[in-house]
């Protein structure tokens, strides 16, 4: 299937982001910059070695399976645009692959629709990759209410599609991840090793109260990182992480709050150990540097990239854009302008760690 090809079924939501080529370019030996600065596609190159970025934070939608349960394809604000107008930006900002997700609208589906959609979806983004192999691969989808349901999904996925992950929401139709019930999902990602991807939903719960309401739109800007926050607190709380050690879940948007508070988590331990129940098996700002919590850039300043990579460990951070939402217009910029961090660190960032963890080549 050529780029550009809508027989997919695939549609991208888009939000004006230009897609102009930029003229900057690197320095001289040894310096990251941009080889064939003249071209239209960025080609990033560290230390005179050209550089395979990914970005793990993308967002698309399958309208066939969103009309099983009549889902809404359009949002105020958005426009619906071909896949040439992705490539365009991606080309411009230096992204060579997109991990393509969709953020959960199924998670209250009935079962029969909710398998039907699953197929539909997992089918329609495995089939789009393949025959865009160079410049995209996908998380799976899963009805996670039904999490035995969501296992066998998740591993036809994988297996059989050829996805390289599953996506998540930070809750299930109000239901925390943590809950014993989603053990069966949790234990067959483990199981089969793959990234899963949690990007939240908002904390709906606060919405009704008005406390989210006014101006600032917080209940995307609080309300998103704050459900991040929230699910992975749980997990390590009650218990999930260490009964399934070999989980690896990147949260969006630099994983909530978490890290740039997580040593508050630690001191709960000590302060109030009578409301910790069964204490986690390691102080919650391990969970954060061991390899079972990772984080996306979009963090909005190099200092704020930096203390992700001082609390987590360069290993376990990865660039994420939110495209089409233009939270980072200039991803890779954004890294390679980090003042006090290493090649080395820029590379592990910019794809490095997602080739590992996606099994993408190099």
């Amino acid at each position: 299937m050529p780029v550009g090809s809508d027989s997919s079924g695939l549609v991208f939501t888009h939000c004006e982001i230009s897609a102009g080529a930029s003229a900057s370019a690197g320095g001289g030996s040894g310096q990251p910059g941009r080889a064939h600065a003249h071209a239209k596609r960025w080609e990033v190159v560290i230390a005179g070695k050209r550089i395979k970025t990914v970005d793990v934070h993308a967002h698309c939608i399958v309208p066939d399976a969103a009309k099983i349960i009549d889902h809404p394809l359009e949002a105020p604000a958005l426009l619906w645009s071909d896949v040439g107008t992705r490539l365009a930006e991606m080309d411009r900002t230096g992204v060579d692959i997109q991990a393509l997700s969709i953020n959960p609208f199924w998670y209250r589906a009935e079962r029969d629709a909710a398998e039907q959609l699953i197929k539909v979806q997992n089918e329609t983004l495995a089939e789009f990759c393949a025959g865009n192999a160079d410049r995209f691969v996908a998380f799976a989808t899963a009805a996670l209410q039904f999490p035995d349901l969501a296992a066998q999904q998740i591993e036809h996925a994988v297996k059989s599609l050829g996805l390289r992950g599953v996506g998540v929401a930070g809750s299930c139709a109000g239901q925390d991840l943590a809950d014993p019930k989603f053990h069966p999902f949790w234990q067959k990602c483990e199981e089969l090793g793959v990234l899963v991807f949690m990007h939240p939903l908002g904390t709906r719960e606060l919405e009704p109260s008005g406390r989210l309401g006014g101006n600032g739109l917080l209940t995307n800007t609080i309300g998103n990182p704050l459900e991040t926050t929230i699910a992975l607190s749980h997990l390590i709380f009650e218990g999930t992480l260490d009964r399934f050690p070999g989980l690896k879940i990147c949260g969006a948007h630099g994983a909530g709050f978490l890290a740039s508070y997580a040593n508050r988590s630690d001191a709960v331990l000590r302060v109030f150990p009578n409301r910790v129940g069964t204490p986690p098996k390691k102080k919650p700002t391990e969970y954060l540097r061991n390899g079972q919590i990772l984080a996306d850039t979009i963090m909005f300043t190099g200092e704020a990239v930096k203390h992700l990579i001082n609390q987590m460990g360069v290993e376990n951070v990865v660039m994420g854009t939110d495209y089409p939402f233009p939270w980072n217009t200039d991803p890779v910029d954004h890294i390679l302008s980090i003042p006090d961090i290493t090649d080395a660190d820029k590379i592990a960032i910019l794809g490095g760690t997602l080739h590992k963890l996606m099994g993408i080549e190099s």
